[in-house]
């Protein structure tokens, strides 16, 4: 794992700069892989710029390519959202890149985030993700169970689209508890309109588990008074359950 500063510039006289992480005071953090090569995917930089200036910004690199790939987003929607990575992608100019090397680590010495890790990786992540939120949910510490089972939710989200007979579990009624715990921390913090809106999610795709997340999407109405809603939505609740 390598950690360093790192400026690109286009190649004219002006040197003019396309991203500075010192300028934001984030460092870039990578992974070197042993078939990595200098030079290599150059033409793709604005997609790679885009990635990196959501690391700074706080969000995930990758969520923004989860239903389709960065070329096809790009196509679709005829902007990657900054105006000097759309110029450059309509027109590829050479770049210049000063680095300044500020740590090295061995794979030992590091926890990566779960945006660095590999599909697989990341599905193995799941469960462990998944265990530690109900481990801070059991001892009411829900703030941090809901990290880590949000945490747990975005690794699915990026593999949901690639689904192995291996994934099928995570991927599938096994995920969608997950997010059912998560609406839970949800309604223990307050969250009310959250709970709403990702219990729809639920509701829609997974029958199975309807039952509970029409609860938990009821309780959210009572609690910011949508008294309608929660009726409509607990009597459809108790006409979806069927006894055993």
């Amino acid at each position: 794992d390598v950690t360093f500063h790192f400026r690109t510039q286009l190649c004219d006289d002006e040197r003019t700069v396309i991203d500075d992480s010192k300028a934001v005071g984030t460092p870039m953090e990578i992974t070197l892989l042993a078939s990595m090569r200098i030079g290599e995917h150059t033409g793709v930089y604005p997609l790679v710029s885009k990635s990196m200036r959501r690391i700074a910004e706080g969000k995930d690199p990758v969520e923004w390519q989860i239903h389709t790939c960065g070329m096809a987003n790009m196509f679709a929607y005829h902007s990657l959202g900054y105006d000097d990575l759309d110029e450059l992608m309509k027109e590829p100019k050479p770049l210049y890149f000063v680095l300044e090397l500020l740590k090295v680590q061995q794979p030992s010495e590091y926890n990566r985030e779960t945006w660095a890790l590999s599909d697989e990786e990341r599905l193995k992540a799941v469960p462990v993700l998944h265990g530690q939120g109900n481990k801070f949910y059991k001892q009411g510490r829900y703030r941090e169970a809901t990290l880590k089972y949000k945490e747990a939710i975005i690794c699915l989200k990026n593999v949901q689209t690639k689904v192995t007979a291996s994934a099928e579990r995570w991927t599938g009624e096994d995920g969608h508890h997950v997010n059912l715990n998560y609406c839970q921390c949800l309604l223990r913090m307050e969250e009310y309109y959250e709970v709403i809106e990702h219990t729809s999610d639920i509701i829609n795709h997974h029958p199975g588990l309807v039952v509970k997340a029409f609860y938990l999407r009821g309780k959210a109405h009572m609690e910011v008074w949508n008294e309608a809603e929660a009726r409509q939505v607990l009597q459809t609740g108790c006409w979806t359950w069927t006894p055993a």
